[in-house]
């Protein structure tokens, strides 16, 4: 009978141990258990202004830590989306936006890259399209998609609704 206790307390603790992650020796911890990853954001004219989900951060050649899950990918703050702009510096060039889904609700996750490039004399591409979860908002150019009045929402399927 002692060993059978014996017997789960040790798988019982095995499985906990497992469980657990930690971070690798030298790397800086962030919140929610994830660790800072330093990335370079650069431009093909030095200077043009970079902000990070809404907030400057600065002019290109410029460092940004991230933070994200120790397996490499970004981590889920919240949002769909880890959104990274370049505003143009002159005529004749065009802002640019990078999308990076974060795994929020069950989506796929990107990894963090050690660079970020914008090439700010090529235009934007057509906006990606994923299955289950909104499109990026910087593409939405339409009338608003908000009806204020009574309505009636039937559910099926993820992201998709009938509004009467």
């Amino acid at each position: 009978m002692r060993t059978k206790w014996t017997l789960a307390a040790g798988l019982t603790a095995a499985l906990v141990l497992v469980g657990c992650q930690s971070l690798p020796p030298g790397a800086e911890p962030g919140p929610h258990h994830t660790m800072a990853y330093n990335v370079t954001v650069d431009a093909s004219p030095p200077g043009a202004r970079i902000e990070v989900n809404g907030q400057d951060v600065g002019q290109t050649p410029v460092q940004i830590k991230i933070f994200g899950d120790p397996d490499g990918t970004f981590h889920d703050f919240g949002s769909y989306y880890y959104v990274v702009k370049a505003f143009p510096l002159s005529t004749n060039q065009y802002a640019q936006t990078r999308f990076f889904r974060t795994g929020h609700l069950l989506t796929p996750e990107d990894h963090i890259p050690s660079k970020i490039y914008f090439d700010m004399s090529q235009p934007m591409p057509n906006p990606p399209t994923y299955y289950g979860y909104p499109p990026p908002p910087a593409y939405y150019y339409g009338p608003s998609p908000y009806y204020y009045g009574p309505s009636f929402r039937f559910y099926y399927g993820p992201g998709f609704y009938h509004r009467w």
